[in-house]
């Protein structure tokens, strides 16, 4: 059964939610980031991946005018948004800092 982004996004586990579209150049470089990001966070924190062309509505929800644009949920709230490539070491800072 698939979750529905709210669901996973309400969870009381760290959400890194990748807004991200096939398209875009600075996307593609982020997927060797977030795979060194999970090296350093194992479970700790889900990181999903969501394409914005596939789900419109979402993108549209969180106001995503840019791609790649990162955010962390937790409990349903956003703790953290910045659009462009951002480094691991900078993330896992960011997500060391959401209690």
């Amino acid at each position: 059964m698939k979750q529905s982004f709210n669901d996973l996004i309400a969870s009381d586990q760290k959400v890194l939610v990748d807004f991200y579209a096939d398209w875009c150049g600075p996307c593609k470089m982020m997927q060797p980031i977030l795979q060194e990001l999970r090296s350093m966070v194992g479970e700790d924190v889900r990181i999903i991946k969501i394409d914005v062309d596939k789900n419109p509505m979402v993108a549209s929800a969180y106001q995503v005018r840019g791609v790649p644009t990162l955010m962390v949920f937790k409990n349903g709230k956003s703790h953290w948004r910045q659009s462009g490539v951002v480094g691991a070491d900078q993330l896992k800072q960011v997500l060391d800092t959401i209690e």
